[in-house]
């Protein structure tokens, strides 16, 4: 199985929140976990978020930030997806950022693991596979 991660999915896999265990499994049965390199800016500003408004000490941020991008195995460079999600963005009426995950996973018949509701809605109507809500 192929996973693309998503910075929710991950951030509640390293926070150890509710969906946590059932996310982990995913990635650890996963053959390869893939995600666009957006992913890195998308959790290093989350982790922030947490460390400027719900005070998580600034270490724990650095090794929850250290153990979310040790997940996906591989990051895709968003030049090779911009165009499709584009398209895709403009068909859907929904963000770019989001559609990069999206065309991830429909290339790579991939298993979406999201915590994003709209992004699920999204993934429906593509008919990609959602592991997560």
């Amino acid at each position: 199985m192929i996973a693309v991660l998503d910075a929710s999915a991950a951030i509640e896999i390293v926070l150890q929140r509710n969906l946590a265990e059932k996310l982990s499994k995913y990635v650890v049965e996963a053959d390869w976990v893939i995600a666009p390199t957006l992913f890195i800016s998308e959790v290093t500003n989350t982790v922030w978020k947490y460390q400027k408004f719900a005070d998580f000490p600034y270490r724990s941020c650095e090794k929850a930030l250290e153990q979310a991008l040790a997940l996906p195995d591989d990051f895709i460079n968003e030049l090779d997806l911009y165009r499709e999600a584009f398209k895709l963005s403009c068909t859907l009426n929904h963000p770019v950022y989001d559609m990069l995950y999206l065309v991830i996973a429909r290339r790579n018949n991939g298993l979406l693991l999201t915590l994003d509701k709209k992004l699920v809605k999204a993934a429906n109507k593509c008919s990609v596979e959602i592991g997560g809500l």
